[in-house]
């Protein structure tokens, strides 16, 4: 019987050796920020976008373009500004006097890996033309709908502290990202480190050594395996649980809807490929809680006036849910 079971197991080699180069190759590049490369990997094997969020300085690009870099796929870049336009992002129909029609000219939204510098520089306008297509993977325009090629992924970076020139983004484009991380200042250690590798020239060494180690092809692969993991019905129960706290928790005014169950699920399942497990535990799902919950949901005015974060609440949620085992 146990032969028999142990059959049935995932084969995630190819999974893992993948996902060792990945860090590997950031490692060399970006010091510390073990978390933040393991977030990013994460939802590209779980098939969500990530907003990245911190002080300038950080490595918030930086890390999203070596993501980008270590995999043989297509790659655009989109500074947002204020004055940043909707058909600047998905592309627009120009009239060609030749054929005496209008031919559609597609913007920098179509790629594979998309990077949005600045996401929250850009007015209501233009922040709901990635409405559809994060959520949907297709675009439409003057009547045509445009499905991207997969895989596709949203990388956004976001400046919290910085006000002029800002704007809030929508909660329904919150709720499109499968996480939000939060970028944080190095270690004294990590620091001196950066500085090291600056001063004697290693950086750019480095990132002209970065080299692809994944192929479109091995994505999808990577993917189809990650769906297939099992999770037992109590740790799905568990999720539910979680998700419906939110939305009776005294401390948010909002509570988090079902997609957020299903990016946790997802996302836990991609954590445990990235451990070489075919099976989620209840550790995965904590793991992705707060990534997952905390841009999804918000504060009480008064809770907000205490100090309060929603990653704090989300918590002393997780504190108060029997762990399954």
């Amino acid at each position: 019987m146990e032969a028999e079971m142990f059959n049935k197991r995932t084969d995630l080699t190819q999974l893992n050796i993948a996902v060792g180069q990945i860090r590997e190759t950031l490692g060399k590049i970006i010091v510390g920020q073990k978390d933040t490369i393991d977030f990013l990997i994460a939802g590209l094997l779980a098939d969500g976008h990530i907003l990245l969020e911190g002080v300038p300085g950080v490595a918030k690009t930086l890390s999203a373009k070596l993501v980008a870099k270590s995999i043989d796929a297509s790659f655009s870049r989109i500074q947002f500004t204020p004055d940043l336009m909707p058909s600047d992002v998905l592309g627009t129909s120009v009239f060609d006097p030749r054929n005496a029609a209008f031919e559609y000219r597609k913007g920098p939204i179509f790629g594979h890996i998309i990077l949005v510098d600045e996401i929250n520089r850009a007015p209501a306008k233009t922040q709901s033309a990635l409405f559809e297509v994060m959520e949907e993977r297709q675009i439409t325009v003057d009547g045509h709908t445009y499905v991207m090629d997969e895989p596709f992924m949203v990388l956004a970076t976001q400046n919290p502290i910085e006000q002029e020139g800002t704007y809030r983004l929508p909660e329904a484009q919150l709720d499109r990202f499968l996480f939000k991380i939060e970028v944080k200042y190095p270690s004294l250690e990590e620091e001196t480190a950066i500085l090291l590798n600056q001063h004697q020239h290693r950086l750019n060494d480095a990132l002209n050594e970065v080299k692809p180690v994944l192929s479109v092809g091995q994505i999808r692969s990577c993917r189809a395996i990650i769906k297939g993991l099992h999770v037992e019905p109590k740790l799905i129960e568990y999720v539910a649980k979680i998700t419906h706290e939110t939305r009776n928790n005294k401390s948010l005014y909002l509570g988090a809807s079902p997609r957020a169950s299903l990016a946790m699920v997802n996302s836990a399942k991609a954590f445990a490929a990235m451990q070489g497990r075919d099976f989620v535990t209840p550790e995965d799902i904590i793991k992705v809680a707060a990534p997952v919950l905390a841009h999804r949901v918000m504060l009480t005015p008064d809770r907000e006036m205490e100090g309060l974060t929603t990653s704090d609440i989300v918590a002393q949620i997780i504190q108060k849910i029997e762990i399954p085992r």
